[in-house]
């Protein structure tokens, strides 16, 4: 082992021991719980170097050591795996999730979830509109002269519509066939921006008597396509767990707490979901908010196959469980993907 192996195994020691009893970590405890092979001596020096560049620091005199911001980012960097999540937490989560009967349920059981598994606050952010794709659109006649549009997003939203169109429409089953086949043809599949932009010219080259009608359809899907009241809409569970946390707070942990109300404010702590889903922490003064630098937060983007729709994650106090935190909300997330993936 190089000196620098044995100063990160040094300092990844550290990062446990702090999480694991929330006291400043001593040299002699470190050669006592792990198996460094080297001297007290040599670990004293090590924490000094590790304190020298930043990556840990003394609270007050005579105390032991503690990781600094940029001490968890090495750590969190060099996380060669993440914590094996168990059997117990595994069926946790299918069980509770598989229950889900619509999207607001499914966005409700994961944040609950996570709250319940991590111990932290979780947020989850409701698909976003604008990301998703139209996987179908059905019509069908309540009346000669009345459709039920029923718009189905891979998001697992699903949106209504009712078109009256008048006493001089009569609509036959070969009408709605053909109407159903003309905007499916050019809406499914597409995002929902593209999807609006071919609906647009679907009236072109349309017989003069089906013009009408597929305009009043047309109409009617680009309005619920762009309903965009729930882009910013997020859920959260769990904001008593960072109360307890209080302790491990510099300041209060109030303001922490009414930042928190702000959905605003949530969005912009858990960041922009990546397209592949991926993993992402953010630690300390990282993330936006000066009122949040002595938190972290660990997030992932999910939505069905590999297109992100929206992100989800937990915020705690950087003196978290990484590797566990970690695989807990990369398990939600994959989870909650394949339920929307099924849908």
């Amino acid at each position: 082992m190089t000196q620098q192996d044995r100063r990160l195994a040094v300092l990844r020691a550290i990062v446990e021991d702090y999480v694991a009893t929330e006291e400043p970590v001593g040299s002699k405890s470190l050669v006592e719980r792990h198996g460094l092979g080297v001297s007290p001596a040599t670990v004293r020096n090590d924490m000094a170097a590790l304190e020298e560049d930043g990556l840990i620091h003394q609270p007050h005199t005579s105390a032991g050591r503690v990781p600094t911001d940029k001490g968890y980012r090495v750590f969190v960097d060099r996380l060669a795996t993440l914590k094996p999540m168990s059997s117990a937490e595994k069926r946790a989560i299918s069980s509770f999730l598989d229950g889900a009967v619509d999207l607001d349920d499914v966005v409700q059981r994961s944040v609950r979830t996570l709250a319940q598994l991590t111990q932290q606050v979780a947020v989850v952010q409701y698909p976003t509109l604008s990301r998703s794709t139209v996987r179908h659109v059905e019509c069908v006649a309540l009346a000669p002269s009345r459709l039920l549009l029923v718009l189905i997003l891979s998001s697992g939203r699903v949106e209504q519509r009712v078109v009256d169109l008048g006493p001089d429409e009569v609509l036959d089953d070969t009408r709605l066939a053909e109407l159903r086949a003309r905007i499916n043809r050019v809406s499914a599949g597409q995002r929902i921006a593209e999807a609006c932009l071919a609906l647009g010219h679907l009236s072109e080259g349309v017989p003069g008597a089906d013009r009408d009608l597929t305009s009043a359809v047309v109409d009617a899907l680009v309005e619920a396509m762009s309903d965009h009241r729930r882009d910013e809409r997020v859920a959260v569970s769990g904001t008593s767990y960072l109360a307890r946390h209080g302790d491990h707070f510099e300041t209060s942990v109030r303001p922490l707490l009414e930042a928190m109300e702000e959905h605003v404010v949530l969005l912009k702590l858990l960041g922009e979901a990546s397209a592949d889903g991926e993993l992402t922490v953010r630690i300390g003064t990282e993330g936006p908010f000066s009122k949040f630098s002595a938190t972290s937060v660990v997030a992932s983007g999910y939505g069905p196959g590999n297109d992100a729709l929206a992100s989800l994650g937990v915020v705690g106090p950087t003196r978290m469980d990484y590797p566990g935190t970690m695989a807990t909300v990369r398990a939600v997330a994959r989870y909650v993907s394949r339920i929307l993936d099924d849908a």
